[in-house]
């Protein structure tokens, strides 16, 4: 069950928040109540933020702080954010320039890291091994701390 306010075409535009951790996880709660309600085990749903979907890059980086919010809907999380805008907005030159989606896989495998640590099932990537190796990293560092 992933986040989304709309098709691409317009979604932009829905990216308006107050809260947005808050707001996403009651709007995620929300299909996940109708999809059970639908028939459909909640043992078998995974949950998404929806990185990058109706978002601003701020919002992606305040979903990704909070993700333990979203876990607290007690079904596993996925976070796809492989190559995703924001983090080409956080990678930007000086003059705002981001790098193209396929010089984001090193900042990819970090965030994926981060998700990791902080609970995530499953992250979606385009670059598994490097990804598994900044993520076998964290973990060894966070057993002994």
């Amino acid at each position: 069950v992933m986040h989304w306010r709309g098709f691409s075409h317009d979604m932009n535009r829905r990216a308006v928040y107050g809260d947005v951790v808050r707001e996403v996880v009651a709007e995620v709660a929300a299909r996940v109540e109708a999809v059970v309600a639908a028939g459909i085990p909640p043992e078998r749903l995974v949950v998404d933020p929806g990185l990058g979907f109706a978002k601003q890059p701020e919002h992606d980086l305040r979903l990704v702080a909070g993700l333990a919010q979203l876990r607290a809907l007690g079904r596993p999380v996925l976070v796809a954010g492989s190559r995703k805008r924001f983090l080409g907005h956080i990678l930007a030159d000086a003059d705002g320039t981001p790098p193209g989606a396929h010089d984001r896989d090193a900042a990819t495998a970090a965030l994926s890291a981060i998700v990791a640590h902080r609970g995530a099932w499953a992250v979606r990537v385009h670059d598994v091994r490097a990804t598994a190796d900044a993520v076998r990293v964290a973990r060894a560092v966070a057993s002994v701390s």
